[in-house]
């Protein structure tokens, strides 16, 4: 049986530069998919304000999906919005398990500040999470990409402890690392862990020429990504038969 799941970021609602027909089209298409699991990896708003929390509430709801991770970004911290997303959205660090699948997501955002950290803190929460079902497909989630994006200029925002977090993501023998942040969708292979960047599906904030994007996760025996781009293309970047043991 294949588990679907759909992975967005970077809304931005409410934001000079969201476009509600763009949102429209993808909750369509994301319903239509019938996902098992959705992951939102941050900035679901722009400032972090209650009226935007508001209307992020209103758009999110409207995803078809018993199984959401919802996490903050650097965005949604702004102005004490980490006390508006815990609100509406819950926790800013949770566990899911579903079937044979552990998602642990975990906010590395910092109040008005747009760089990353995880800390030290945290760890034994993700170590414990993933140890207590050690042969699950194991992914996990945060805003901040912890591996530089290309197109993305000068870098400064990846998560000051990003090496110590992917020596324990390593260690812990992670399948998917799902971030978003740069507006860039990418994906890299390290040590047999799969890092997946997701572009924005729903906003102006592009680079050159990268459209709207999110991504398709799809797991049985192997583990397949497509990336879904709001002009109707819908390709294949990665297939890998997942091997145990």
């Amino acid at each position: 049986m294949v588990i679907k799941i759909v992975h967005l970021s970077d809304i931005h609602i409410t934001s000079p530069y969201f476009i509600p027909e763009m949102y429209d089209r993808v909750v369509r298409e994301v319903n239509d998919l019938k996902p098992d699991i959705v992951i939102i990896t941050g900035d679901l708003t722009n400032d972090g304000r209650l009226n935007e929390y508001e209307d992020a509430d209103r758009y999110i709801k409207r995803i078809k999906c018993e199984n959401m991770v919802i996490l903050p970004g650097n965005h949604d911290t702004r102005n004490a919005g980490y006390l508006l997303f815990e609100e509406y959205f819950g926790e800013r660090i949770k566990t899911l398990r579903y079937k044979n699948i552990t998602v642990v997501g975990v906010d590395s955002s910092e109040p008005d500040i747009d760089d990353g950290h995880i800390g030290r803190d945290k760890y034994p929460y993700i170590i414990n999470s993933f140890n207590q079902n050690k042969d699950d497909f194991k992914i996990f989630a945060l805003h901040h990409h912890v591996i530089p994006v290309p197109l993305c200029g000068r870098e400064r925002t990846v998560p000051t402890d990003a090496g110590d977090l992917l020596d324990v993501l390593d260690r812990l023998k992670i399948n998917l690392i799902l971030c978003g942040h740069r507006h860039v969708p990418w994906l890299w292979n390290l040590n047999d862990m799969v890092i997946l960047n997701a572009g924005t599906p729903c906003t102006t904030r592009t680079k050159g020429k990268i459209g709207q994007s999110y991504n398709l996760i799809e797991i049985d025996d192997s583990l397949k990504i497509y990336r879904i781009s709001l002009n109707g293309e819908k390709y294949i970047v990665f297939d890998r038969k997942i091997y145990k043991g």
